[in-house]
């Protein structure tokens, strides 16, 4: 039982989101940053409430539900999105497109030099020669379209 949670707390995807919940406090403290010290500030000068959470606030018997602190979250959520989306996937995105395209420009070429060798292999064959070869390629096919035209005609 212990071997086996060994295995599962060395996985590379339990150390991903190790990584993932590091980097999510970092971020969480920065949007923190920014909304207490530039969004409230403005908030404060527009509608002279120092943050959200005095803003739309309703008080009845010693109970109060604020609006306001819904929308600071919200707005908190909005900022961490955006800036996960802009500074974290769209870099990875494009990495990730780019090594797609050398990739598939590297097989493309691949492919081609692969393409030029049997036709330098074939240009030195004569053309007697290829012409049987053409011929026995033709045959072979032939067998094989016979051979499975038989066998849906006996079923």
């Amino acid at each position: 039982m212990i071997e086996g949670f060994k295995k599962f707390i060395a996985r590379g995807n339990m150390i991903d989101m190790a990584v993932g919940v590091v980097m999510g406090g970092a971020v969480t403290t920065v949007v923190n940053s920014i909304v207490n010290n530039v969004i409230n500030p403005f908030i404060a000068m527009i509608f002279g409430k120092p943050n959200m959470a005095g803003l739309l606030a309703i008080t009845f018997n010693n109970a109060t539900v604020s609006f306001g602190a819904v929308l600071g979250a919200i707005l908190n959520f909005l900022i961490i999105a955006a800036a996960v989306y802009f500074c974290i996937l769209v870099p990875i995105n494009k990495f990730r497109d780019m090594t797609e395209a050398l990739l598939a420009k590297t097989k493309l070429a691949e492919e081609r030099s692969k393409a030029e060798e049997e036709v330098t292999e074939e240009t030195e064959i004569s053309t007697e020669e290829q012409t049987i070869l053409l011929l026995q390629r033709i045959r072979d096919e032939l067998v094989k379209q016979n051979a499975t035209g038989c066998t849906e005609r006996a079923e």
